[in-house]
């Protein structure tokens, strides 16, 4: 081969060689951002573990979150304070349903604390509030513990001062809401409340996704909800 065709074939892929590597970083760039998923939706409720209307919002109805794929798109958060009073002065809290309500609630934060995974701690205070309650003639001591796992419970640790700060946190959060809450259950998506529409939060969950329609969950429920409405939920806050 000459020394000039051999200089030619040299450039020419040096040529390939500095287009390929101008060209493919924007092709994997777009190949990359074309598989980055939505932002999670956050769903928090906030209640307290003796109302009638948070007992059956939990078994009735955000137990669907994890009969269905919408676990996949939520960040779930269970607030177990609802509308307790902490009062400073003597550092006592005042529970709407009274002392079993405190020991229950304290066992509902104890359950979200050991285990932080939501599919974990949600079976459990399902299992809790789909024991018929109210509980009657103390058995509010003991009906927690047939729903698994009560050795990681201790009630001592349970009945001690520790209990405080751990429902001091819940106090903290419910306590700051912006709106303040109103009643329970307080249902909010990405912060925003969804007040008496909370049975609702499916769609409302749903909206608020941006690829809803890969969702199995959101292509089965009936979106009664438009965007427009829900944008109007937030502003009316």
């Amino acid at each position: 081969m000459s020394f000039s065709k051999l200089l030619y074939l040299l450039l020419l892929v040096n040529f390939i060689f500095i287009y390929q590597s101008h060209s493919s970083p924007d092709n994997n760039v777009t190949k990359a951002q074309s598989h980055i998923k939505p932002k999670k939706v956050h769903l928090s409720l906030y209640y307290e573990s003796l109302c009638p209307y948070c007992r059956s919002f939990i078994v009735s109805q955000l137990v669907k979150v994890f009969n269905t794929d919408l676990l996949n798109i939520i960040n779930l958060r269970l607030a177990p304070w609802g509308n307790a009073q902490y009062v400073k002065p003597n550092k006592t809290i005042i529970f709407q349903h009274g002392e079993d309500e405190c020991y229950l609630n304290t066992i509902h934060a104890c359950a979200i604390s050991i285990w932080p995974d939501p599919r974990k701690h949600f079976n459990f205070i399902y299992c809790i509030e789909n024991q018929g309650l109210p509980i009657k003639d103390n058995q509010h001591l003991t009906v927690w513990k047939q729903c698994g796992k009560p050795a990681l419970l201790d009630p001592v640790w349970i009945r001690n001062s520790s209990r405080l700060l751990l429902l001091l946190q819940y106090a903290t959060e419910t306590d700051h809401l912006n709106p303040k809450h109103l009643y329970v259950p307080w249902v909010t998506v990405n912060n925003q409340p969804l007040y008496d529409k909370y049975e609702d939060f499916i769609t409302y969950v749903c909206n608020a996704y941006k690829d809803k329609d890969l969702v199995r969950a959101c292509l089965s429920n009936s979106l009664k909800v438009t965007e427009e409405k829900f944008q109007g939920l937030q502003s009316a806050m």
